[in-house]
């Protein structure tokens, strides 16, 4: 569309304001653990909404939408399985992982409590998680960044590279400065945002098409299909979809909220405001591509997922449609700014002090952090230079990269006394190398979302090499009931 100076300056006003809380944010940033972790201090509404909207991204506001809209009602299964597994995490996973990451020699990462958990002295789970970390991340935040450039260059007629960069400049900015309080506040503005437009467009588009029950009747209409769930589906497929839920318990820029959180105290109701805002917004998502199959039936969009962008600009004044399209790129944001903190977590804390520099002081490894970030945020824009770039082939395994290696991981050490360090090394090697190699191969049962025999096999390593050699130490199964003692009362 051609550039419309109302709607553009909604999103800088929006911009401007993310760039104020980072610099009121760095305020309170004093050293490492407030950077990476925000001291611990995270209340229950910001915690549940930055885990949410960091982990959602833009697929919520164009993918999630585009599917229903390509597909139909059959797309729902993605959405099923997805909000089970964020169900699931947040009630048997926060709490103690929560506890357990404070008794464990207070870690302040993923990697951290891998090695602290096991007592690991010679540091290979650290490096090994996180350089898995490393390697996603910087990918999945280049597809990121490609994203929000695309929406930038559709929307306003921008260069592609510019967009790129001025995109990307925003985020690193405020999490450059302003570190996980940053990120962590910024992600709730952003998740209310995008909260508020999954509601607004789907009401009023199926508002101009004369009501749900016109609406239904349109759909019928173009193809009876799109409104049976069961269309197209295949037991392989439907499984497929459902196991995007397992995912979430290996998330690092998810899990590491649960960290953050002030109190176990908070997360029942973190769980509460969480889950409503994840089903609302997943629903929203689905009514926006189910509405836009009736209301563009007469001119179908080319591309399926630019059906939220087309929605805002249609059915909105310039104003409101530039806070529209600031919420796509909320969910982009969000996601990227965790990503690149947990990502400059594992350089600073994981690398450079466990292995290089162990008496460095806080205020050195807060710079060295903050570089962290910096370094990253420029690789992925490098990466994503070329739109076409294989990178993105990634993407489509990252979050079963993540749910396999570090998912059964994470569930066993909180809950298994007997898991010993060879267990969860084993774990993160056959979870990663089954979704890596599963993805190569095709047809039968390799049609299956490699997570679901990921995250089986890194599960039965687990048990097995566990059992193989010495028993967890004393030291090591003291935690872990001193942890069951703080959780019970």
């Amino acid at each position: 569309m051609d550039i419309n100076i109302e709607t553009l300056t909604s999103i800088i006003i929006y911009l401007v304001g993310m760039l104020i809380i980072g610099y009121m944010a760095a305020k309170l940033t004093s050293n490492l653990s407030d950077y990476v972790l925000g001291g611990r201090r995270l209340g229950a509404g910001v915690a549940a909404l930055s885990a949410g909207s960091s982990d959602m991204s833009g697929w919520l506001m164009l993918g999630l939408p585009g599917a229903v809209y390509a597909s139909g009602m059959g797309s729902i299964w993605l959405a099923i399985g997805l909000a089970i597994g964020a169900y699931l995490n947040w009630q048997f996973v926060a709490k103690p992982f929560r506890v357990y990451t404070e008794v464990a020699n207070d870690s302040i990462t993923v990697p951290d409590y891998f090695e602290n958990r096991f007592h690991d002295k010679s540091k290979i789970l650290r490096v090994f998680s996180a350089v898995i970390i490393l390697i996603f991340f910087t990918f999945y935040t280049s597809s990121s960044l490609v994203g929000g450039a695309i929406l930038l260059e559709e929307s306003f007629n921008m260069d592609y590279r510019l967009a790129l960069w001025v995109g990307a400049a925003v985020i690193i900015s405020y999490t450059f400065f302003g570190g996980f309080l940053a990120a962590s506040w910024t992600d709730f503005i952003q998740g209310i945002l995008m909260f508020l437009a999954l509601i607004i467009i789907p009401i009023v588009a199926i508002n101009e098409l004369g009501g749900w029950n016109s609406t239904i009747d349109t759909v019928g209409k173009i193809d009876t299909s799109y409104l049976n769930i069961y269309s197209g589906a295949t037991f392989i497929g439907v499984v497929s979809l459902l196991a995007w839920g397992l995912g979430y318990f290996g998330q690092p820029h998810i899990i590491v909220r649960f960290m953050g959180i002030k109190s176990t105290k908070e997360i029942p109701k973190a769980r509460l405001i969480g889950m409503t805002w994840m089903i609302v917004s997943l629903f929203g998502a689905i009514f926006v591509g189910f509405s836009g199959i009736a209301y563009f039936a007469d001119a179908p969009l080319e591309n399926s997922e630019t059906v939220f962008i087309m929605f805002s600009q249609v059915l909105f004044n310039p104003w409101v449609a530039g806070f529209l399209l600031a919420a796509i790129l909320s969910a982009i944001m969000s996601t990227v700014d965790s990503q690149l903190l947990v990502s400059s977590s594992a350089l600073a804390q994981d690398f450079y002090k466990a292995l290089f520099r162990r008496n460095a002081s806080q205020k050195e490894e807060v710079l060295v952090g903050r570089i962290s970030v910096l370094v990253i945020a420029v690789i992925a824009i490098l990466l994503g230079y070329d739109r076409d770039s294989k990178v993105l082939e990634l993407v489509s395994y990252a979050w079963a990269g993540f749910g396999a290696a570090f998912g059964p991981v994470i569930i066993l050490s909180l809950f298994w006394k007997r898991m010993t360090r060879n267990g969860a090394l084993a774990g993160m090697i056959v979870g990663a190398i089954t979704v890596i190699g599963w993805k190569q191969l095709s047809g039968g049962i390799f049609d299956l979302y490699e997570i679901l025999p990921g995250f089986i096999f890194a599960t039965v390593a687990i048990i097995i090499f566990s059992f193989v050699g010495n028993k967890p130490s004393d030291e090591v199964e003291k935690e872990f009931v001193e942890v069951q003692n703080r959780l019970k009362a």
